[in-house]
């Protein structure tokens, strides 16, 4: 590994964000969880979290491509479940909070600006179409939107994550997260240099034999 590469990976991983993570529920759009991946990456999260509780859903999940994930998945985990209950219970016993955006009409929806994201916490959105399942809402904390003044009322899964994830990044820039990262132990670090070391090798003996093709 080339000392420049070597400090990228440094850097990468003393700013990474072990306590906050992205939950996606029935999103069949394989371009939507890329566009996902390649925004949590962007502000340091390592981990996400995908579920489906429709078979039809879940055969989509193999079809994730390269181009739209721009190539991190290497570098952002995918746990990915079939069963809600288990999916919840690993990610409750890892985030304190979890909040789920849907339309809700009574009132009680906290505005994304008012949410403090600099917690552990982790971010549900559900199917492009119909939302979250009644299942996942009651696994959720609480709701948040993400306050609009146009004419449509909600915004495409990926957009929605985007935004909700950089003021995410705001929140976390303003409290100096990613200089005195208060997130990752010393066994976190070591986790991501293995880690980061292993997907690393692989990428390069993938591109060494796409060369030799």
């Amino acid at each position: 590994m080339t000392p420049k590469r070597t400090e990228k990976f440094q850097n990468v991983i003393k700013q990474s964000q072990g306590n906050i993570t992205v939950v996606l529920e029935n999103v069949h759009d394989t371009h939507n969880i890329g566009a996902v991946l390649r925004s949590a990456d962007s502000i340091g999260i390592r981990e996400i979290y995908v579920v489906y509780t429709e078979e039809r859903h879940s055969r989509d999940y193999l079809k994730l491509g390269k181009r739209t994930s721009g190539g991190t998945r290497k570098w952002v985990k995918v746990n990915y479940y079939n069963d809600i209950d288990a999916c919840y219970k690993a990610v409750k016993s890892k985030y304190n909070l979890v909040l789920g955006t849907y339309l809700k009409d009574d009132g009680t929806s906290t505005s994304m600006f008012d949410l403090d994201l600099t917690q552990s916490i982790a971010i549900v959105f559900g199917n492009e179409a119909k939302g979250l399942t009644q299942k996942s809402i009651d696994y959720c904390d609480g709701n948040f939107i993400i306050p609009q003044v146009g004419m449509v009322t909600s915004l495409n899964i990926s957009v929605a994550c985007a935004v909700t994830l950089y003021e995410a990044f705001r929140q976390r820039l303003s409290k100096n997260f990613y200089q005195e990262n208060p997130t990752l132990s010393a066994h976190d670090i070591a986790e991501l240099e293995e880690k980061f070391e292993v997907n690393n090798k692989i990428h390069m003996s993938t591109w060494r034999a796409k060369r030799i093709e």
